[in-house]
């Protein structure tokens, strides 16, 4: 079977900060003019896994980044700055933004491949190779006959796709359950390499794991690797090496005529999986191993050295595993100039990862880190708070051995001094992340007065933005301290009051602020043990708060969290909403079965009324993998009520298949021309004392976007354009204080603002 070439797509222009959209169709009878926007990223820096840096061999400052979910990205030379390549990623296409592997064609540092795929889940898209000849700033694009699981286990192993050295029209692609495939067109099309061996193959998709990930090691081939030497240019190099994700078996393969038949070098080692190689230019090949592909837990592994030349195989472990003190190894790396300085990352290290490092070829360690390694954390102070872990990519620069890269779980680390370390002296170790944005957003709140934003994020808590250009000095908002936080919101009158409920990694798991966000404080009590994420609400005037924490019913507190009572009416897991205006009228609603709820007594108890949604069909919520239902993301903004700030029980129904408003407890009407809804929000009325500014993320009319409305409905513009979908969208909210702005919560590119460009 061989893939096909499908369309051509366009990407946004390196080194632009900002961009001015205006549609190229014109806008529908009855539609506003489309307002030119400049797109932002709000300054997290980071906030997800770097899962791989690609150095161009020979083109100084050539270098790009891969995702697990957020796209990739390329250096700005002249800023150090990343610039996104995948911003032009739809909604349908989602899949495409988490990057399996990315290569670089060694002599042209203008082509670009990447591999993109999230999942291997049945019923996820096959995925794609998407191929540049401009540096990323146009794609064309190539369906795959598999799937990529850039978001699965052993994402951080690499790299899967390889160009050939002596001619770029070869590339190699390895893949998780397909086996093999290979290029001879410079990826217009792949065939499957039938003759390598079908220990590659797993004949389906991996079952799922933790956290959604590929659990049972069916990994595939983790990496390819080319000799150059074994070519000359516009010859095709010979040898090709191929790494699997094996144990107990060969994990290693080579082939010396091109990729036509392959065998397992004898010899090497069988207890643990490889997970990178590295071949030196005197023909050593380096790999590290470890018990799990990664990032799960691994509980051994080692590093060894293969002389290619005499087929020798040799361990050189620098901190050899214990049964009382267990980790593995995640990556090694060489450097271009000098083939005996290596260095080598630990995974799962007791007390702390560690990189080490050798200038004889592996035969001695030094430790790196604890050699008084200074790291600078000031481009994103929320990373003082987690340890360095997800050394799953290092790189020594080809065009500066002094200049050293890892990845971590929420970005990376450069160093300039490696050399440092050969002499005992610490190393300094800066933030490389800035431009890359790859957070989820759970939540937005900006409130009616004080800071612009403040924001609920998976995995690294959220923060509290005064300044939307610069990362948070202060870090992720404490106490409590939050691993997910799941929802964020705030006292329409008295905006000083700020509620965030989430996963506590300290604390309980409600936080709350009386002086808008600059401090923080923990409530005396929870209304159960274990109590945590879920849904708040905020009475308008600040003294009613109602928690519905995961798996529980609805709580309401009136004296901070004092003391907790159950509402009444209500199941466990319904999201509450607080009235805009009237402090004791809250609303609820039980979508699938068709029930309305009305507290006008300040959430002590509910009472429930028949709701009906003109031109709906029943609502059946069917779970699949990663989040996903057949009605969107169940962490997005989709299926939700929501109360009109200003209008007292004034309500919206954002349905995933529909619009809908009208008074608390009458009949909801449906609004004209919205198909579909992933997320909705109020802004600041475009005039004082007018109705709010209402955004969505959705489809009006067949077209897909960010929308906005200033008559309430009755016509919508796009305010973002093709270049600027950024795959998933969860969130967004208007700024009540600017009327215009608003915030996009992406699914793994951050949050964006966006400005009407002023005009000139």
């Amino acid at each position: 079977m061989r893939s096909m070439l499908s369309r051509i797509v366009v990407a946004p222009v390196l080194g632009s900060a900002l961009l001015a959209t205006t549609l190229g169709t014109p806008p529908a009878f009855g539609a506003q003019a489309s307002p030119p926007y400049a797109w932002k990223n709000v300054q997290i820096v980071g906030g997800g896994f770097i899962s791989g840096f690609i150095l161009h061999p020979s083109k100084a400052g050539v270098a790009y980044a891969r995702t697990d979910m957020g796209g990739a990205y390329r250096r700005d030379t002249a800023s150090g700055t990343w610039q996104p390549l995948l911003d032009w990623v739809s909604h349908d296409d989602v899949n495409l933004m988490g990057v399996e592997s990315l290569a670089l064609d060694p002599s042209d540092p203008e082509r670009v491949y990447i591999a993109a795929g999230t999942y291997t889940a049945a019923g996820v898209p096959d995925g794609a190779l998407l191929r540049s000849s401009d540096g990323g700033r146009s794609f064309e694009r190539t369906a795959l006959p598999f799937k990529l699981g850039g978001n699965e286990n052993g994402r951080g192993n690499g790299e899967r796709l390889g160009v050939d050295p002596n001619d770029g029209r070869i590339l190699f692609l390895g893949t998780r359950n397909d086996g093999l495939w290979v290029s001879r067109d410079r990826g217009a099309s792949f065939s499957r390499v039938a003759s390598f061996p079908a220990v590659a193959r797993s004949g389906g998709p991996a079952a799922a794991g933790p956290g959604g990930w590929s659990g049972d090691g069916r990994d595939g081939i983790v990496f390819v690797l080319f000799d150059p030497a074994s070519g000359t240019a516009g010859q095709p190099s010979r040898t090709v090496y191929a790494g699997v994700s094996v144990q107990g078996q060969p994990g290693l393969y080579r082939s010396d005529d091109g990729g036509r038949t392959w065998r397992a070098p004898p010899g090497q080692p069988t207890a643990y999986r490889p997970n990178h190689g590295v071949l030196a230019a005197d023909g050593v090949l380096y790999v590290s191993y470890g018990s799990d592909p990664g990032p799960s837990k691994t509980t051994g592994g080692t590093v060894w050295r293969h002389d290619t030349r005499n087929g020798a195989w040799r361990e050189i472990t620098p901190e050899p595993p214990t049964a009382t003190r267990r980790f593995g190894y995640a990556a090694v790396a060489v450097d271009a100039r000098d083939p005996r300085r290596i260095i080598a990352s630990s995974f799962g290290r007791p007390g702390g990862e560690e990189l080490f490092r050798s200038t004889d070829g592996g035969a001695s360690w030094r430790p790196v880190f604890s050699a008084g390694a200074v790291f600078d954390h000031r481009r994103a102070p929320y990373v003082r708070d987690t340890g360095l872990h997800w050394l799953f990519d290092i790189e020594i620069d080809p065009a500066d051995p002094d200049h050293a890269m890892f990845t971590t779980g929420y970005g990376g680390w450069e160093t300039h001094d490696l050399s440092n370390a050969d002499a005992g002296r610490p190393t300094h170790w800066t933030l490389l992340g800035t431009g890359i944005e790859e957070t989820v957003a759970l939540a937005l709140h900006s409130p009616t007065r004080g800071v612009p934003l403040v924001s609920a994020i998976g995995d690294y808590s959220g923060f509290v933005h005064h300044d939307l250009d610069v990362a948070p000095p202060a870090g992720n908002p404490k106490p409590p301290f939050f691993g997910n936080t799941h929802d964020v919101t705030g006292a329409e009158l008295r905006p000083e009051i700020i509620v965030r409920v989430g996963k506590p990694r300290e604390g309980t798991g409600l936080g709350f602020s009386l002086d808008g966000g600059s401090t923080w404080r923990q409530p005396a009590s929870v209304p159960v043990a274990g109590a945590a994420a879920g849904h708040v609400a905020v009475s308008a005037d600040g003294a009613t708060w109602v928690w519905t924490p995961q798996g529980q019913p609805p709580y309401v507190t009136r004296d901070q969290g004092a003391s907790w009572q159950a509402c009444r009416g209500l199941a466990q897991d319904v999201r509450v909403v607080a009235d805009r205006v009237n402090p004791r009228r809250f609303y609820a609603i039980d979508l699938s079965g068709g029930r309305f709820f009305e507290s006008t007594d300040g959430a002590v108890g509910f009472q429930a009324s028949e709701l009906v949604l003109p031109g709906a069909g029943p609502v059946r919520r069917q779970t699949g993998a990663h989040n996903a239902t057949d009605r969107g993301d169940d962490r997005g903004g989709q299926d939700r009520l929501y109360a009109t700030p200003g209008a007292e029980g004034d309500l919206w129904l954002a349905a995933h298949d529909g619009l809908y408003r009208g008074p608390a407890g009458r009949r909801l009407q449906r609004m004209p021309s919205v198909e579909r809804l992933l997320a909705f929000g109020f802004g600041r009325a475009q005039h004082d004392g007018g109705y709010p500014t209402l955004y969505i993320a959705g489809t009006v009319n067949g077209q897909p976007g960010i929308h906005r409305s200033t008559d309430s409905a009755a016509s919508w513009v796009r305010i973002n354009d093709d270049g600027h979908q950024w795959g998933l969208v969860l969130q967004v909210a208007g700024d009540p204080k600017t009327f215009g702005r608003v915030y996009v919560g992406t699914h793994g590119r951050g949050i964006l603002y966006g400005d009407p460009v002023p005009p000139r």
